[in-house]
C-alpha cells in the first residue's frame, strides 16, 4: 500500500505566519503547474494501491472550476485501495456546492479546514478572515454532501492572546462538532510576515498553560489525544499523518513536497521556475540504518502511545534500549515503559525536544 501527498501551492492571500511553499493564485501559472504535476506523478508513481492521499497547500480549494477539473483528471490516474482515506485541505470561504460536488467526484472522504481562530484580533494578526456563522453554515453544507470526517485547525499562542481568548475559541470549535482537531502554537519562522514585522512569541509558561488547557478541554469532550498536536474522536485519527509518525514510506508530489520512497528521502524544489522546467527534485539521499532508527524515535515519540518495542525490534533487529540511551530517561521518569511501549511522560510532552536531544 502507498501513501501520497500532493502539494498545491496557490493561495488567495498569504497568512502572516506561513512558511509553507506558497504563491498567490495566478491563472496563467496554475494549469502549467498542474500539467507538470501530472508528469511528475506519471514518472514516479508505480500504481500501487493507495491507502491514503492528502492534497494540501497552499490552498487547494482556491482553484477555479476548470483547474479543479484538471486536478480531478490527475487523481483519476491514481489506483485506490478498497478502503482509503483521501484528505483535501480547504478554507471556509471556498466551500460551496460546486466545490463539494467536485470533491465528491474526486473521491475525497475527509476535509481538513483551516479556521485557526474566530477572534478578530487574532485573525487580523494572521491575515485571515472567517466568522463562526460562516463556518457553521459551510460545515453544515459539507455534512449535507456526505462529508462525515472533518478536521479543523486551531492556532494559539498569538502575541497578546489571553487565556479567555483561547477558551472562547475552543468553545466555538467544539460547537462545530468536528471529528478531528489539530492545534498549533505560533512558531515565528524565517521568510514570513511575522519575522519581517519582528513579532514575538508569548512567554513559554503561558504557552504551556494554553497547551494543557486545550488537552484537558478536548479530552473532557471525547477527543483522544493521539499525537502531540492532534486530537480525534475514536476512530478518526488521521491515517495519512500516522504514516509519517510511523516512519512509513510515502510519495511527495508538487512544489516543495517531500517524500520517502525505497529508502530514499527527497525534497522537491521550491522554485516554480525550476518545477515548470521539469526539474522537480532539489535533493535526495539514501537513509542509513542509523538515521532510519533515529527517525523512528523522533517521529514515534510524537504519538501519545509512543513506540512499540516489539515492532521496533522486528523492523531493525535490535532492541530500542540497546540502540538508544532510554534507561536513564525511564529512571528519571521522562520516558515511561508500559505494556510493551515506550512513550514520553505526558507531563513532559511539551518539552519533548529536550528529551529527544538526550536520546539522539
Amino acid at each position: 500500500m502507498a501513501s501520497i501527498y500532493i502539494h498545491i501551492p496557490f493561495c488567495r492571500s498569504i497568512c502572516s505566519y506561513c512558511d509553507f511553499c506558497k504563491i498567490i493564485h495566478d491563472r496563467d501559472l496554475v494549469v502549467p503547474y498542474l500539467e507538470k504535476l501530472e508528469s511528475e506523478i506519471e514518472d514516479a508513481y508505480e500504481h500501487e494501491p493507495v491507502s491514503t492521499l492528502y492534497i494540501g497547500g497552499g490552498t487547494p480549494s482556491c482553484l477555479s472550476e476548470y483547474e479543479t477539473q484538471k486536478l480531478i483528471d490527475i487523481v483519476k490516474t491514481i489506483n485506490f485501495a478498497d478502503e482509503y482515506e483521501f484528505t483535501f485541505e480547504c478554507n471556509i470561504e471556498d466551500i460551496d456546492e460546486r466545490l463539494l460536488f467536485d470533491l465528491k467526484e474526486m473521491g475525497v472522504n475527509r476535509l481538513s479546514i483551516g479556521i485557526e481562530s474566530f477572534d478578530e484580533a487574532k485573525l487580523k494578526f494572521m491575515n485571515r478572515k472567517v466568522t463562526f456563522k460562516e463556518a457553521e453554515d459551510k460545515i453544515a453544507l459539507a455534512r449535507k454532501y456526505g462529508f462525515q470526517n472533518i478536521s479543523i485547525d486551531l492556532m494559539y499562542g498569538i502575541p497578546y492572546e489571553k487565556a479567555k481568548d483561547l477558551k472562547k475559541d475552543l468553545n466555538l470549535f467544539l460547537k462545530l462538532e468536528p471529528e478531528h482537531i489539530s492545534t498549533y502554537s505560533l512558531i515565528i519562522e524565517d521568510h514570513t510576515m511575522c519575522r519581517i514585522r519582528d513579532d514575538s512569541n508569548i512567554c513559554e509558561e503561558e504557552e504551556t498553560k494554553m497547551y494543557e488547557y486545550i488537552e484537558t478541554k478536548l479530552k473532557k469532550n471525547g477527543y483522544d489525544h493521539y499525537e502531540i498536536s492532534n486530537y480525534a474522536k475514536p476512530g478518526y485519527a488521521s491515517k495519512h499523518n500516522l504514516c509519517y509518525w510511523n516512519n512509513e514510506e510515502y510519495y511527495g508530489f508538487g512544489l516543495g513536497a517531500a517524500g520517502y520512497i525505497k529508502g530514499f528521502r527527497y525534497e522537491n524544489t521550491r522554485s516554480l521556475e525550476d518545477y515548470l522546467l521539469g526539474n522537480y527534485k532539489l535533493d535526495e539521499h539514501l537513509v542509513s540504518a542509523q538515521e532510519m532508527m533515529e527517525n523512528e524515535v523522533m517521529l514515534g515519540l510524537r504519538k501519545m502511545e509512543g513506540i512499540n518495542l516489539q515492532e521496533f525490534f522486528d523492523k531493525y533487529e535490535i532492541n530500542l534500549q540497546d540502540a538508544f540511551p532510554v534507561k536513564p530517561l525511564i529512571k528519571n521518569k521522562e520516558l515511561i515503559y508500559k505494556d510493551g511501549y515506550i512513550f514520553i511522560n505526558p507531563k513532559y510532552i511539551y518539552v519533548m525536544n529536550e528529551i529527544l536531544l538526550k536520546l539522539i
